[in-house]
């Protein structure tokens, strides 16, 4: 793009920031984020070839905001952490994070993971028990965890979903013994309160992000196994088609981080009510550039538009687990549209 949007996403603020910042600056912040949140910034950053002033601004200010409301005395008592983080961010939305922080250095390995290709990632674990497997997918991030399921063989998919959606904790010890055997791995080469990966929100967060066709066959297997858990696991997905259950003032929101193109994509081939429902939240003259760009983009791959409305629906999650917004529940060669 020649120039930063005015409606910039927040990869694009945090992009401009760190330019503004300095290389040594910059470099230090980064070696904070996840590899997904890297990837992102850094294709942000080689889209900014001109940046005005008001955007500069913009994402300064904002960055300045967010230091004023969250900076404190940071307290490193473990009781501390959990009450606080569930104060804020509720239960169910505090337990994964709290678990991530608490694990800290013990999982290198782990962590290490997600910063490998799902190829290497499925080498690594694909002759190693089922709920190892399902422990590993657990950890990861549901998109990654998503192309790791989708390139390991058919037949245990189904299964392996279903492992994660029953499971109801992992042990400290247990953790432990999988991060210093991946950790050997990598290399060539008890007691406490569990750890609360996996679930049936892991498993239908990790559905959401696998291929339709792909995703339709697990769901298909685990109700001739568990029709109850296969209900449980839809009704816990969000698809893109659900943005319609999100009230005005969320989609407004969401909106405002998501950029145009990603929008114009996403929205072909959808039905009229998930249209309807983006341009009444638009000023009329949005709506109308938006009616035109529809009209104008030309066919495209299903697979990019399915693409285009992943990373939506990665932000609209973003969003609903920061509090901004809250989701409706629903279950939910290449094709030209």
């Amino acid at each position: 793009m020649a120039e930063a949007s005015k409606g910039m996403d927040g990869a694009e603020k945090a992009a401009i920031f760190l330019m503004v910042i300095g290389e040594a600056s910059a470099a230090e912040v980064m070696k904070h984020l996840g590899p997904r949140e890297v990837q992102k910034i850094g294709v942000a950053m080689s889209g900014l070839e001109v940046v005005s002033p008001s955007n500069v601004k913009t994402s300064v200010d904002e960055f300045i905001q967010s230091v004023r409301e969250h900076t404190g005395i940071g307290i490193g008592n473990e009781d501390f952490i959990r009450n606080v983080l569930t104060n804020a961010l509720g239960e169910d939305k505090a337990t994964s994070m709290i678990d991530r922080i608490l694990l800290g250095g013990n999982t290198k390995g782990l962590e290490a993971l997600k910063w490998m290709d799902a190829r290497a990632i499925v080498e690594l674990i694909r002759f190693e028990h089922p709920q190892i497997i399902a422990i590993v997918l657990s950890f990861l991030d549901s998109d990654q965890s998503a192309e790791v399921l989708s390139l390991l063989p058919e037949n245990t998919r189904a299964d392996l979903l279903m492992r994660i959606a029953t499971m109801e904790g992992i042990q400290p010890a247990a953790m432990k013994e999988l991060n210093e055997m991946l950790e050997q791995q990598l290399r060539g080469g008890a007691g406490g309160q569990q750890s609360s990966m996996g679930g049936i929100k892991c498993a239908a967060e990790i559905l959401n992000f696998i291929d339709r066709s792909v995703e339709a066959k697990i769901s298909e297997r685990i109700t001739e196994l568990d029709a109850d858990l296969a209900e449980r696991i839809q009704d816990l997905m969000f698809t893109f088609e659900n943005l319609v259950d999100i009230d005005d003032r969320g989609v407004q929101a969401l909106l405002r981080e998501v950029s145009t193109d990603n929008l114009v994509l996403a929205l072909k081939g959808t039905d009229e009510a998930i249209k309807d429902k983006i341009f009444n939240n638009m000023s009329q003259r949005a709506a109308e550039m938006l009616r035109d760009d529809l009209d104008a983009k030309g066919p495209v791959k299903l697979s990019e538009v399915e693409g285009a409305q992943k990373e939506i629906l990665t932000i609209a999650r973003r969003l609903a687990d920061e509090g901004t917004i809250s989701l409706g529940g629903g279950g939910g060669g290449e094709q030209m549209i």
